[in-house]
């Protein structure tokens, strides 16, 4: 049970909440109350949000690929690095690898993942013994974190636009239809074994990783789960489907594909006014990755447009280059900021741009995932965090100004608490296997950089 001095609850913030959560959801909200002995007593409670796109692996490249070669570097020139890294990856080292990050992620305050998982095989591209060998060390680092979990296994068929054969790394993901359905009833089948709130959905690549005929055959497998996949990152993937398709990958995808509230298009940097009202009104969330998307020089999304149409919106790390809830936050606004030379931007007219990125993000990111979260109410997921408001960035602040704070001033340090379906995993900031995973993962790094 909890108990916390103030509470964010679809009404508004309401003092001296007592929550009790069984069986993962939460059982009863009640305000006004008295704290009961055995209480996690807290002093700001929100709901957690959904952290909604990641590539664990990528977690351990960070700061390996800020050195500027001659010529112009880009998303290309990394993604080339990228695939040499992953080249060198045993199943576990993806494991411990994958546990860092979400110990990483839940104290930053995110109680769920979807794991964008495109590492399928075995060096050269042969398969593991069992298919699903790497998804399964993805589901053992969330059975020892507590993190709740959406696993997305990515078909990925082919090398770039055109059906271009695959090369290099690429080869540890490829799949052809037939063998990622069964990579993905192998990867229903292990996450039996994790708690009842792990979703097992699929992701196919890209437009420029898969074809049209290919597309079609696979959505049926996702079922009622989450569909998700990148769009319209780039101009030249823009260019590039385009020029094969004869349309653009947002504009293609909405003429061709099924596109509802169960999809995730990742990125959906590059699209046209057009194209940005027409995805908004679909259902779709837009799973963007701020820090990633800055990181990688990918470009600013169209926010306002997208508000204005009534988009949902959630929140990914992405290339977990920096795991900061915070700063994903902030890097999202101040990405609007400096392209329209303007303060204050992703907000539909007056109000709070915190409490307004705060709340879009706990309710697209619950959706995106397929959890029954982003909000404190009865029978929804525990999925919670606890912040401290006496921190100097915060202890200045109304009510009304907590959520400012927490999105433009304050660090992840005031994250307290975090519950997961309940799993109540990270208490005075620090996660409960905090040590242990550390511990893993950097043997994991240390045994990769001497192999390079």
């Amino acid at each position: 049970m909890i108990f916390a001095k103030r509470a964010l609850l679809p009404s508004g913030w309401v003092g001296n909440v007592r929550v009790t959560v069984d069986g993962g959801r939460i059982a009863s909200v009640t305000a006004g109350a008295a704290p009961a002995a055995g209480d996690a007593r807290v002093d700001t409670l929100l709901p957690a949000l959904a952290n909604l796109h990641s590539h664990a692996f990528q977690r351990a490249m960070a700061g390996m690929t800020e050195y500027r070669a001659a010529g112009r570097e880009s998303f290309w020139t990394w993604r080339d690095l990228m695939y040499r890294f992953l080249d060198r990856l045993t199943p576990e080292q993806v494991e411990a690898i994958a546990a860092q990050v979400q110990v990483e992620m839940l104290e930053a305050g995110f109680a769920s993942v979807g794991e964008f998982h495109y590492v399928h095989h075995q060096p050269g591209g042969a398969p593991y013994r069992d298919i699903a060998e790497l998804s399964s060390r993805i589901m053992a680092a969330a059975a020892e974190t507590g993190i709740g979990l959406t696993h997305l296994p990515v078909l990925y068929s082919y090398g770039g636009a055109g059906q271009a054969p695959l090369q290099g790394g690429q080869l540890r993901f490829g799949n052809d239809v037939a063998r990622f359905a069964r990579l993905v009833d192998a990867a229903r089948d292990a996450a039996r074994d994790l708690p009842g709130d792990t979703v097992v959905g699929i992701a196919p690549h890209s437009l420029r990783a898969t074809c049209p005929e290919d597309l079609a055959a696979a959505l049926p497998i996702a079922g009622d789960a989450p569909v998700h996949i990148h769009v319209a990152e780039q101009p030249r993937e823009v260019a590039d489907i385009s020029a094969w398709l004869g349309a653009r990958p947002v504009e293609w995808l909405l003429d061709n594909a099924p596109v509802d509230g169960r999809w995730c298009p990742i990125h959906a940097t590059h699209m046209t006014e057009t194209e940005t009202a027409a995805l908004a009104r679909s259902g779709a969330v837009a799973g963007l990755c701020p820090i990633t998307e800055a990181n990688l020089g990918d470009g600013p999304f169209n926010g306002p447009q997208w508000i204005a149409a009534g988009g949902a919106f959630g929140l990914g790390s992405d290339s977990n280059v920096r795991i900061s809830l915070t700063e994903e936050l902030r890097t999202l606004e101040y990405s609007q900021r400096l392209r329209d030379l303007a303060r204050n931007v992703m907000v539909p007219g007056a109000g709070s741009v915190g409490a307004f990125l705060y709340d879009g993000a706990a309710r697209g990111g619950a959706r995106a995932l397929g959890r029954d979260a982003g909000e404190i109410a009865a029978g929804r997921l525990a999925d919670l965090m606890a912040v401290d408001t006496g921190h100097p960035t915060l202890c200045a602040l109304s009510e009304g100004q907590i959520l400012d704070g927490l999105c433009f001033a304050a660090p992840d340090g005031v994250v307290t608490d975090v519950w997961a379906a309940g799993r109540h995993r990270v208490s005075g900031g620090r996660h409960v296997a905090r040590d242990a995973v550390a511990v893993r993962y950097r043997q994991a790094v240390a045994a990769l950089v001497s192999a390079a």
